[in-house]
């Protein structure tokens, strides 16, 4: 019996079922023993050839949505309390780990926020990538290098067959996140996470990833899950945004609604400090204050803290409503959507 046979399979009622299904994902995070909720109730579907943007401050839980849909979390420190994650139409709730581990880099894939810590650097690139390979497609390691190398010129990686033996330390930082790309892309994955995978590049290797993760897209039918802070990422590259906030969505819809009619105070606050090349440097607005702790994260609205329009009722927490007239754009705000 292969290790998938351990997977519920669920069955779609639409014959153009989502890539990818999170129905009120809840994470906890335990702390000094006590178990506290880092990621509440967060739902969200994505479309193959789409892309949903998951943004907002460091500590808000985007990262740890991603590691909870891999099933990645680290035993002992984190758990999925309640909810449902369907990849592919498998769920992978109600998998084993043996199960999981056999969607991971099959039918998931993930490009990680940092590719020098994220390879190997004692094995060379074209090992690690033809590594998935041989695990999940059974290859032997000729034919898995020979695909590595395609997988190589496929990113576009200069002189492929060159560098196939080269190791990380000698790739630039866009060059190792085209190898990191390469990883997840390997075996022809249905949903694609990345996290952050433009950090610390300059602008234009930001610029060559972005249109690269775009061209796979378009050519491998991908559903993209594209966690970052950088909004101008997601202006040039989304569909459809999520905004997060101490682990709660507070605001969501497509992206040209999100940018025309920024609604959440929290999503105001966090356009009103993005640089902007028509405005001087002079008129950004810091947000206040910082992400508070988990263990003191208020229970109500957990932007509260931080909001100038908080009111008596944001001690307790506002659902997720749609606005009038724009059913897909919905804010979890008592004061701009009761």
């Amino acid at each position: 019996m292969s290790a998938l046979a351990a997977v519920a399979v669920v069955e779609s009622p639409s014959s153009e079922p989502a890539a990818i299904a999170v129905d009120g994902l809840t994470t906890s995070i335990r702390i000094a023993g006590n178990w506290y909720d880092a990621v509440r109730d967060v739902s969200f579907t994505v479309s193959r050839r789409e892309t949903l943007a998951l943004v907002g401050e460091s500590g808000c839980g985007k990262s740890l949505t991603a590691l909870s849909v891999m099933g990645l979390l680290p035993a002992g420190v984190g758990r999925i309390s309640s909810g449902r994650i369907v990849v592919d139409g498998v769920d992978m709730t109600a998998a084993t780990e043996a199960g999981r581990q056999a969607m991971r880099g099959d039918r998931i894939g993930m490009i990680f926020q940092e590719p020098m810590t994220s390879l190997n650097p004692v094995l060379p690139v074209g090992f690690q990538i033809a590594e998935a390979l041989i695990e999940h497609r059974g290859m032997n390691r000729r034919a898995a290098q020979k695909r590595a190398l395609e997988l190589m010129e496929l990113v576009r990686i200069p002189a492929a067959g060159q560098r196939l033996d080269a190791y990380p330390h000698q790739f630039s930082g866009g060059m190792r996140q085209r190898v990191m790309i390469a990883i997840a892309l390997a075996c022809s994955p249905k949903v694609l996470i990345a996290d952050e995978p433009t950090t610390a590049l300059d602008v234009t290797i930001q610029a060559q990833v972005l249109a690269l993760l775009a061209d796979l897209q378009a050519r491998e039918g991908l559903a993209v899950l594209l966690i970052t802070h950088n909004l101008g990422v997601v202006a040039s590259v989304a569909d459809r945004v999520m905004v997060m906030y101490g682990g709660d969505v507070v605001e969501s819809g497509p992206v040209k609604a999100f940018f025309r009619r920024p609604t959440h105070p929290y999503s105001e606050a966090l356009l009103a400090a993005m640089p902007r090349v028509d405005r001087p440097s002079e008129a950004l607005a810091p947000i206040p204050g910082q992400v508070p702790t988990l263990p003191d994260m208020p229970s109500g609205c957990r932007y509260q803290s931080r909001c100038p329009l908080r009111i008596e009722k944001c001690a307790e927490r506002p659902p997720l409503n749609p606005l009038p007239g724009a059913p897909e754009h919905r804010v979890r705000c008592w004061v701009r959507a009761p």
